[in-house]
């Protein structure tokens, strides 16, 4: 059992460096050199509906002042626009431009292709193993610490 918990950790933190090394060279071949690995994440949490700035802080478990940060470097490189709620003021909302929804559906298809190669010749039991246990590591680490589930 010891040398499972040792592979599985290998194994982690191994994907887990591997995947951002991996996007960070996928925006820049893609032609998204403009974009940060955190600003593309910021790009997917909102999505291709328009969104408060609360709600997406809260999904990327970071505060509003944070996000603003991240919000205004988008606004400023067009992919992102803002504005306040006509219902009620004290909200405002953030929406992907053209250009900001080419960036999602881009970031997109690289986690796409990465997720079918990695399934496409697992059984449909190992599928549901697979999926069992990434949601129990997920809901493990969501109570540990605290995390928001994504919305």
């Amino acid at each position: 059992m010891s040398d499972t918990v040792r592979i599985i950790n290998e194994l982690l933190v191994e994907l887990f460096n591997d995947i951002l090394t991996i996007e960070a060279t996928s925006l820049k071949n893609t032609g998204l050199k403009d974009l940060s690995v955190t600003e593309m994440h910021v790009i997917e949490a909102i999505g291709l509906s328009p969104r408060t700035m609360t709600d997406v802080a809260s999904q990327l478990g970071i505060t509003v002042g944070t996000l603003t940060i991240s919000i205004n470097r988008l606004v400023k490189k067009e992919y992102v626009t803002r504005s306040r709620s006509e219902e009620d003021r004290r909200f405002v909302n953030i929406e992907l431009t053209r250009k900001g929804k080419i960036a999602y559906r881009t970031h997109q298809s690289f986690h796409d292709g990465m997720v079918r190669y990695m399934i496409e010749e697992l059984s449909d039991e190992d599928n549901e193993v697979l999926v069992a246990s990434l949601k129990r590591l997920n809901d493990f680490l969501k109570e540990r610490y605290h995390l928001s589930k994504k919305q």
